[in-house]
């Protein structure tokens, strides 16, 4: 493999004793000396200048050029051995290493013939000086391959991806008859802009395909009939490495497509690449994280063939080596669980996303966002999390001892801080009622006058028990959440109720979910068997956790999520959250929780619908979750 950049080193191989030369008794310096004048000129990739000094410069430019065709970006390094002097001729043995792109180095033994000119000892023209077996009107053909991909599997150890046929929605630039007739078409039917399919398309030669989008099979047979007989259109298939579903667990898992320039580059190291254009490479996710142990290691065959290709031959091999497998990576992921969330989100026209946790573990059994929606944001996403931000609050409240889940509080439609007045939705009023009434219901004005009472830092304190604002080290980045611990006066206020300066995602709001859950908060968990990505979270204590669970089982019973209380043991806290500059504001939103039972075990959750203007839309979407999990 590489060890170097720029210009080949070339070595001389230095014999412990005495060259032999028979016959001749002596030219052996001269000899040594025009062989290696020749492999440094090659090796160094200048075909001519080693041609020159050669029996037949036009032969051997023209062989050592069609080597150079046919070993692409390889670098020679020669070491040059024995020199053996007969009556005018010599044989000059050396060592040959190619540094193949992306593909291990080919070492192998060969000999130069030389004989004695006017000016000097040539190196003889003939293909032999390439390779010891490669004959007249013969050149060499490499083939480079990868091992298939190692599998990506779910918590059981089945593989998640599979290969599966795709057909190559494109054009033919020659075979076009009327351009923006056919852009417009393509473009109704498979989503893409006409004006890059037009671009594209005059861009291209005549016969070369200009992809315009892969789709999977059935996929293709949904638009078939508006594309087939289009003019200029083609429909090559192929082979690709996917999951059950296009949008199956896509922020945690990623995809596998063609080598882009990007990733070639990310792969190269100390100048060695280790892959080429045209793999199929992990573009995303999981799939991208793990490149080189799913990958494996390339290999290769070199054979001899014949340049002329009308002859039909087959060639014949004169080096191997075989690819090296990947190794698997399992995830937590449950298939029907994942299945169940992506049935759920696809419901929501809304961007949606749904990430399901074990409570306990932290492993991510379901990571989920509808096709509007960019399935980056349900690991990685900032938003405010509105209400659903009372949890923690709730928490904090009942760390300091402010508050018991039967103590009586105020929860007047409006209140006012500095001026600024919050009010709770359509500023209902229930007057003076019991914390955990105010909880169900969702009282802003009651957690912001209670949380005005708390120590500044009591908030960040809260949640950083559960794990927020921890620097996760993960394959795939989940964003931990953001709560400051220094806010005062307004932004202090809005901080209790998920406004303000709060911010969150929904893997982590799962796991704030799950630690309330199983009274054990976990780092989360993307790879069984990894090590953890950060220090398990300490917890708010069994004291604080067994009055919240009650608080938040109320919200179900006959709080703002009762259209949960018909499936199974479900606790949560519903939240709206304002965002952006329209008035009235727009809002997302949330539903997390957990439930104690059913099909798929205990199990902890985060919905966020965005822009869905209120907690209702995600408790509609973890409704039709819940309901499809059983």
């Amino acid at each position: 493999m590489r060890a170097r950049s720029g210009s080949v080193l070339l070595t001389s191989f230095l014999l412990a004793g005495p060259v032999l030369a028979a016959c001749s008794g002596g030219g052996e310096d001269e000899v040594r000396e025009a062989a290696q004048a020749f492999l440094d000129e090659w090796a160094g990739g200048d075909a001519a200048g080693a041609a020159a000094a050669t029996s037949d410069p036009d032969a051997a430019t023209a062989l050592l050029e069609q080597t150079a065709t046919d070993l692409p970006d390889a670098e020679l390094s020669a070491e040059l051995g024995d020199v053996t002097v007969e009556d005018g001729t010599a044989t000059a043995d050396w060592t040959a290493t190619w540094d193949l792109a992306a593909a291990p180095d080919w070492t192998y033994d060969a000999s130069l013939q030389l004989e004695e000119g006017d000016d000097g000892w040539e190196v003889v023209a003939e293909p032999t000086l390439v390779h010891p077996e490669l004959g007249e009107g013969q050149h060499l053909e490499l083939d480079r391959s990868l091992p298939e991909r190692a599998p990506i599997t779910d918590a059981s150890g089945a593989p998640l991806f599979t290969p599966t046929e795709v057909v190559n929605v494109g054009v033919d630039p020659g075979k076009v008859t009327d351009l923006p007739a056919l852009a417009a078409e393509l473009s109704a039917a498979t989503g893409v802009s006409a004006e890059d399919i037009t671009a594209d398309v005059q861009a291209a030669p005549a016969g070369q395909f200009v992809p315009i989008i892969t789709l999977r099979r059935p996929d293709f047979e949904a638009i078939r009939a508006r594309v087939f007989d289009l003019p200029g259109t083609v429909f090559p298939t192929d082979t690709r490495l996917l999951a059950p579903t296009p949008r199956f667990a896509e922020a945690l898992l990623g995809r596998v497509g063609a080598a882009t320039a990007e990733i070639l580059e990310e792969s190269t190291e100390d100048g060695e690449a280790r892959y080429a254009a045209g793999d199929q490479l992990g573009t995303s996710g999981l799939q991208r994280a793990f490149q080189d142990q799913l990958s494996g290691t390339a290999g290769f065959t070199v054979r001899v063939t014949a340049l002329d290709e009308s002859i039909g031959d087959e060639g014949r091999e004169i080096a191997a080596v075989e690819p090296v497998p990947g190794e698997p990576v399992q995830t937590p992921l449950v298939p029907a669980v994942q299945s169940a969330a992506d049935s759920a989100v696809a419901g929501e026209a809304r961007a949606t996303h749904l990430v399901v946790v074990r409570p306990g573990t932290g492993e991510l059994l379901a990571v989920s966002s509808n096709e509007v929606a960019d399935a980056g944001n349900a690991l990685a996403g900032n938003f405010p999390p509105g209400s659903s931000m009372k949890a923690i609050t709730a928490t904090a409240l009942l760390s300091t001892g402010a508050l018991t889940p039967t103590d009586t509080v105020p929860c007047p439609g409006t209140t006012v801080v500095e001026g600024r007045e919050f009010e709770n939705q359509d500023q209902f009023d229930l007057g003076t009622v019991p914390f955990t009434e105010a909880f169900a219901q969702s009282c802003n004005t009651t957690f912001i006058q209670q949380g005005l009472e708390l120590p500044d830092p009591a908030l960040a304190e809260a949640a950083a028990s559960y794990g927020v604002g921890t620097d996760w080290q993960l394959p795939v980045d989940v964003f931990s959440g953001s709560v400051p611990g220094d806010s005062t006066g307004t932004t202090k206020a809005a901080n209790m109720i998920g406004q303000g300066q709060v911010l969150m995602s929904p893997a982590q709001m799962a796991l704030v979910a799950a630690g309330i859950a199983s009274g054990t908060p976990a780092a989360p968990v993307e790879i069984v068997g990894a090590e953890p990505s950060g220090p398990a979270p300490a917890g708010p204590g069994q004291e604080v956790l067994d009055a919240l669970r009650p608080l938040m089982r109320q919200v179900v019973l006959t709080g703002t999520a009762t259209a949960l209380a018909d499936r199974g043991e479900v606790y949560g806290k519903t939240g709206t959250a304002e965002f952006g500059t329209n008035t009235p504001p727009d809002s997302h939103g949330w539903f997390v929780g957990y439930r104690t039972g059913g099909a798929a075990g205990p199990i902890a959750f985060a919905v966020l619908v965005e822009g869905g203007q209120s907690s209702s839309a995600a408790v509609a979407v973890t409704d039709a979750f819940l309901g499809a999990l059983g």
